[in-house]
């Protein structure tokens, strides 16, 4: 078993504070996806892991061993860097096995582990082959291979397809997710592009300023964004979010321009006892319904711009001081400086307390 439990880390770096508090479960052969802005503690979390820096409190313990201040040999984990960090000088098996030969692992057991793990990640017709005559998508294979090698209890990543373009990060992005379920590693892996951090974790748990703000599955993170940063941070385009102002009268309703939103009534109940008037409302671009007539139902908006994307197209809108992203069908007829009128679903609503900018469930 290697199971991973983080409960209250905190890291700091002399008055300021990187990890805050940061408690988290990873299950025996899950894979939890850290996810955040640059600059919101995730490598430093994943390196507290590791045992590249120690933690000023709290406890991590990997297999029910309690691992907190133990240096990195001892935690029986591999890692893969962001910068590759394999050696130049050294040919694709020598790299593969710098780590087995540092762990004197008898000859032929390293033999096989190499070929072995040379084999899953397709590369094994490089053996002999020197990074510098090798592209940036083989050079992360052979650093994923080298951490494969090792039989490690627990794989740690950190954003290990950053470097790569577009395309091949797309494939790699598959193959490594298929690669990592067959072999059934605990993993941990850290990016900050969330298309990635969606597609592959079994988990997601998403940062800001050193705290972790939500730790649940891609589509629920997605569906159900805990509060604002989170809702605005995931998803492409992410979710839009508007102010609206709060009518008591015949039972509460929120207007948004001259349009009237009837909440659910268990939300109705929680949108009643803010202390103010105003709420601010959540809704993800593919979840409002445009049509290109008036509708005694629907906000009429002005468009401002039309982005053709092959599968849908979207808009850009202006409610009020808001600027909306809209998505519809590409056969949708729209154009700029013309006017479309919206509906809200109210399912589809999530509504943020506009102080504490927590959402509100109920």
């Amino acid at each position: 078993m290697a199971e991973i439990k983080i409960e209250n880390v905190q890291k700091r770096f002399g008055d300021f504070v990187a990890v805050d508090d940061a408690t988290l479960t990873v299950a025996d052969r899950e894979f939890v996806v850290l996810l955040g802005p640059s600059g919101c503690g995730k490598t430093t979390l994943l390196r507290t892991i590791a045992g590249l820096g120690m933690a000023d409190s709290g406890r991590i313990s990997i297999g029910g061993r309690d691992v907190t201040y133990l240096p990195p040999r001892e935690r029986k984990l591999s890692m893969v860097f962001q910068s590759y960090a394999i050696f130049p000088h050294m040919n694709v098996y020598d790299n593969i096995a710098f780590g087995l030969k540092m762990s004197k692992v008898a000859k032929p057991e390293m033999d096989r582990r190499v070929h072995e793990s040379a084999e899953m990640l397709h590369i094994e017709q490089l053996l002999d082959r020197f990074p510098g005559k090798m592209s940036g998508g083989q050079r992360q294979r052979v650093a994923v291979a080298r951490a494969l090698a090792m039989q490690a209890d627990v794989l740690l990543m950190d954003e290990p397809l950053s470097n790569l373009d577009a395309l091949l990060r797309l494939e790699m992005r598959a193959e490594l997710k298929r690669l990592l379920s067959d072999i059934g590693v605990t993993t941990i892996y850290v990016t900050h592009d969330q298309i990635e951090a969606l597609s592959m974790g079994d988990r997601i748990a998403v940062m800001k300023d050193g705290v972790i703000q939500q730790i649940d599955h891609p589509t629920t993170v997605y569906d159900l964004p805990s509060n604002q940063f989170v809702g605005s941070f995931i998803g492409n385009p992410p979710m839009n979010f508007l102010n609206g102002e709060i009518v008591r009268e015949n039972g509460l309703q929120v207007r948004v321009g001259d349009y009237l939103i009837r909440p659910e009534p268990e939300l109705a109940n929680l949108i009643q006892n803010i202390d103010g008037t105003t709420v601010r409302l959540g809704i993800r671009a593919e979840n409002m319904e445009a049509v290109a007539q008036p509708a005694d139902d629907a906000l009429q908006v002005s468009v401002l711009v039309v982005e053709p994307l092959g599968s849908q197209n979207l808009l850009t809108v202006r409610i009020g001081d808001d600027l909306v992203k809209v998505a519809t069908h590409p056969t949708f007829d729209a154009a700029p400086n013309t006017d479309l009128w919206l509906r809200f679903p109210t399912d589809q609503i999530r509504w943020i307390h506009p102080e504490s900018n927590v959402t509100l469930y109920a």
